[in-house]
């Protein structure tokens, strides 16, 4: 997530960002736990959420049919048709272009918009439900990515040092980058002796998920600063919205996702 907060003013955001997430994981983790129509309901409200946040941060119109049509698109998950899924999909972006106004940057915004929301919310689903073992995956590399933006919110905060992209999230520092990095590594590591599985394939699976999440965040702080907004929504105190809060597990489990499924072999490895 994009930090904008001012230097001084950093930790003082902690209890809520302690508060909110002692509220929000436990849901996630049940979600994703459970499954199926279980996943398929959270995915439903999470995108609504998203495309409600899109469209206020973009001044894409008609944000209510465009949030319902996004509830549909999550619970379409689980119904396990491909065509539904498009159908939705195909829909939403269809109607997200004709409303937005009628300038090529607004429609392809909006257009974009739906793409960027679903395809989150596609790729938690299918890490979760594909043809490996979903229900370790998607815990694992969900509690890698909290981790790895656990790492880098308080070493980056304690030591400080250059910063990373100051242009797109000034304070993101390399430190708390590389922390970030260390971090999920360690998680590898342990994850390997869980799964009796080679360490090295674990351990850079760890790292390579902090970055993929590192450069989720820093994708949507550069879409933020394009509509010259701090936070995507206020729905999580201290973090912002819903958007600022998933945008590095998005990205991870897009490319895990599209990953494990190029290489058919990679879960194995992994013990998954």
């Amino acid at each position: 997530m994009g930090d904008w907060t001012p230097p001084d003013k950093r930790f003082s955001e902690l209890p809520r960002r302690l508060l909110t997430a002692l509220v929000l994981i436990p849901f996630a983790l049940f979600a994703v736990w459970m499954g199926g129509w279980w996943l398929a309901a959270g995915c439903s409200a999470f995108c609504a959420v998203m495309m409600l946040e899109w469209c206020r941060m973009s001044a894409t119109p008609n944000e209510t049919l465009l949030a319902v049509l996004s509830a549909l698109f999550g619970l379409s998950l689980a119904i396990g048709d491909d065509r539904i899924c498009v159908g939705v999909f195909a829909a939403t972006i269809v109607m997200a272009v004709l409303c937005a106004p009628k300038d090529t940057e607004a429609r392809i915004s909006a257009g974009f918009g739906v793409i960027y929301v679903f395809g989150m919310v596609f790729g938690l689903f299918m890490l979760r439900e594909g043809p490996w073992n979903g229900q370790l995956t998607a815990m694992y590399f969900m509690s890698f990515v909290w981790a790895s933006d656990a790492a880098a919110y308080f070493f980056g905060r304690m030591l400080k040092g250059p910063r990373l992209l100051p242009k797109e999230s000034p304070n993101k520092t390399w430190s708390g980058a590389i922390a970030g990095v260390v971090a999920t590594s360690l998680c590898g590591y342990i994850a390997a002796g869980w799964e009796e599985a080679a360490v090295a394939p674990w351990m850079i699976a760890g790292m390579l998920i902090s970055i993929g999440a590192q450069i989720g965040d820093l994708f949507e702080s550069g879409l933020k600063r394009r509509f010259k907004v701090k936070d995507s929504g206020t729905i999580l105190p201290g973090h912002g919205g819903l958007l600022d809060r998933v945008d590095g597990l998005g990205a991870v489990s897009i490319l895990s996702t599209l990953i494990f499924l190029s290489v058919p072999s990679l879960p194995g490895l992994l013990g998954l």
